[in-house]
């Protein structure tokens, strides 16, 4: 059987509704990248991150490996880092060296919240793996990709998320991924809407907005283990935005009353993504139409409904 030169890998966008950033253990610096992580809940959802990889040719054993990557048709072989991360370490397993196009598409929004960079280093982890027989097992595939997160700030805890699907709570930071499940309404639709862009890096790796989010997040972690259930989740999710004080900049005020005026309807709550620009709103099949009209009056750039994924990424040959 003659080799597959080209594998499609579908992963889901995921919405984050708080997290609690790990970065030590027992008074300690954690000592490896892939210990480094967020613990946390949020969704996965019905609208993928596609990831195309094509094999163009094996080239010369002494010569270098080498990759092109777009970003939904845009050229990013030089921006892209997470990726190139994930290439340069898959390729370093290897015997012979290969020239190799990483075409990445997302459905919804990058840098809003939705997990793009998580689907970006999930697809060439488990493409690469694929089409290069490197052996890896699901978990330790999602370890690369975690670890070019980690490396690049681009992630903390979006990957363990969108391998488990469902309304998942991730109770370990880091490698091994360890989750639970939140039991969903069986009618539930996610609206969402985005007003931009919010680069991760920069929150994380302000000292500010870090404390608050460790604080804040060990807070809501406490409290939804506690209780696992959907309705307290949102709770929490929304008091995390509070507590970390993100709506407070001006150009964040049409998200934080966006907010407000959703949760005054009767559905189950709305609240922020993490991190982005993004109102995401829980609700009934019935009542998605006075929800829509609400995120209408604030005309949104991306205006979307979905429905929570309950599965992982998928290999396919499209």
């Amino acid at each position: 059987m003659k080799p597959d030169t080209e594998i499609t890998v579908l992963v889901p966008h995921r919405i984050t509704g708080f997290f609690q950033i790990v970065e030590s253990g027992g008074g300690r610096p954690v000592d490896h990248l892939s210990r480094i992580g967020s613990m946390g809940g949020g969704p996965s959802l019905s609208n993928y991150g596609s990831t195309k990889i094509k094999i163009k040719k094996y080239l010369k054993p002494m010569e270098p490996s080498k990759c092109t990557i777009t970003i939904n048709g845009s050229e990013a072989t030089k921006t892209a880092k997470t990726t190139f991360y994930v290439f340069s370490h898959y390729t370093s397993l290897i015997k012979h060296p290969v020239d190799i196009e990483i075409h990445h598409k997302y459905e919804l929004p990058l840098g809003a919240g939705y997990g793009s960079s998580g689907c970006g280093a999930i697809g060439t982890s488990f493409g690469l793996n694929y089409l290069l027989h490197v052996g890896l097992s699901y978990n330790q595939a999602g370890r690369i990709a975690h670890i070019a997160e980690v490396m690049n700030k681009t992630g903390l805890g979006t990957v363990g998320g969108q391998l488990t699907g469902g309304l998942s709570i991730t109770t370990n930071p880091g490698f091994p991924f360890k989750l639970d499940r939140i039991f969903c309404p069986p009618d539930i639709k996610i609206v969402c809407g985005s007003f931009g862009a919010i680069p991760t890096q920069s929150v994380i790796s302000d000292p500010l907005h870090k404390s608050r989010i460790k604080e804040a997040g060990a807070k809501a972690m406490n409290l939804l283990l506690k209780n696992p259930i959907f309705p307290e989740f949102i709770k929490i999710s929304q008091q995390f935005v509070d507590d970390i004080q993100i709506l407070e900049p001006e150009d964040m005020h049409e998200v934080r009353d966006l907010i407000r005026e959703l949760n005054k309807l009767e559905v189950f709550g709305a609240s922020m993504n993490q991190l982005g620009k993004s109102v995401y709103c829980f609700c009934r099949q019935s009542e998605t139409i006075m929800v829509h009209e609400v995120f209408q009056t604030f005309s949104p750039a991306f205006l979307k409904e979905l429905d929570v994924c309950e599965t992982g990424p998928i290999l396919s040959r499209l």
